[in-house]
């Protein structure tokens, strides 16, 4: 499925112009069901007026000062994997295709799905279904409309249901004390 964007900015004057109309294309991978669309990104904060024109980010996650805007699809749990499935392969496929996400949200081996990042991540489910699984193993199912502030925890997501679920999601970098 690919995704409008429009985007406005400014000319040489300080007008509001429009700068694009365009067609985004989802991100998929072979290893791993679901669908990502990254849609507006920067490493740092943005100032005005300004062309309009996108400054890509190096990694999926944005550093404090920065963010990301974007949807993912989260498969159901019954979703069958490739016969030829690796999850080493899976993870390097992942990372490569949209840097930082395997290192950066610190995906756990041993527990699949679960990851930690140093983002506040604002998520609203479009459609389907999903499970919000946190470190105790409590959950929360969400449903279109419901929205979630997720501020940099330890999380999964599940789907138990028999749809894939959209999400749109905004996250900003945070600082994370240890």
């Amino acid at each position: 499925m690919k995704i409008r964007r429009v985007v406005t900015g400014h000319d040489r004057h300080g007008k509001a112009i429009f700068v694009s109309d365009e067609m985004v294309e989802p991100t998929s991978l072979r290893q791993l069901p679901g669908q990502y669309h990254e849609l507006w990104s920067a490493d740092a904060a943005p100032s005005f007026p300004d062309d309009g024109r996108q400054h890509p980010a190096a990694k999926w996650f944005p550093p404090v000062g920065g963010f990301r805007f974007a949807t993912f699809s989260v498969a159901p749990q019954s979703t069958r994997l490739p016969d030829d499935f690796d999850r080493d392969t899976a993870m390097q496929e992942l990372e490569e295709t949209l840097p930082g996400m395997v290192t950066q949200a610190r995906m756990e081996a041993d527990h699949p799905g679960m990851h930690t990042t140093d983002t506040v991540d604002f998520e609203y489910v479009v459609s389907g279904e999903v499970w919000l699984e946190l470190d105790d193993g409590r959950e929360v199912h969400l449903k279109p409309g419901d929205t979630v502030v997720q501020n940099g925890t330890r999380h999964a997501w599940r789907n138990k249901g028999d749809v894939p679920c959209v999400m749109v999601v905004f996250l900003t970098g945070a600082h994370r004390q240890t």
